[in-house]
């Protein structure tokens, strides 16, 4: 069996922001020669998430406002006594979750028609990673 690990680094400009990184993870497979496995894709924040879905504007505008309906910014955060400003974020990742997992077959990405990876930034504009784990045969 082989592994190749591959990590991603990230500023984004705003405090939330949703990236489609599903070339970058399909290069990291490109690299490992795996035909057939898994890629675990993981966002190594507990202020962001890797999840997949359709790469459509409107979708991830709605997301985005059912997140913010669910876990809105706001002041009153008992994390926020820590001296913290971001527990929105942390609740923002435990809706969305922080990683993935995507079939490899034939050398390959086994996603949907529309299925694509991104990664969602929740308390940007600092740097952040995403670990990228190909195994298979």
């Amino acid at each position: 069996m082989k592994s190749h690990t591959k990590y991603l680094v990230f500023q984004t400009p705003k405090r939330r922001d949703y990236l489609n990184i599903t070339d970058e993870v399909a290069r990291a497979l490109d690299e490992s020669g795996v035909e057939e496995g898994f890629a675990l894709v993981s966002a190594m924040h507990i202020t962001a998430s890797v999840y997949v879905n359709d790469a459509e504007d409107g979708l991830i505008a709605d997301i985005d406002e059912w997140l913010e309906r669910l876990a809105p910014m706001r002041e009153d955060y008992r994390h926020h006594l820590t001296g913290e400003d971001n527990g929105d974020a942390h609740l923002k990742n435990l809706l969305m979750h922080h990683q993935v997992i995507v079939p490899i077959t034939k050398g390959r990405l086994d996603l949907g028609t529309w299925q694509q990876v991104y990664y969602a930034e929740f308390d940007g504009m600092r740097r952040k990673r995403v670990i990228i784990k190909i195994i298979g045969e």
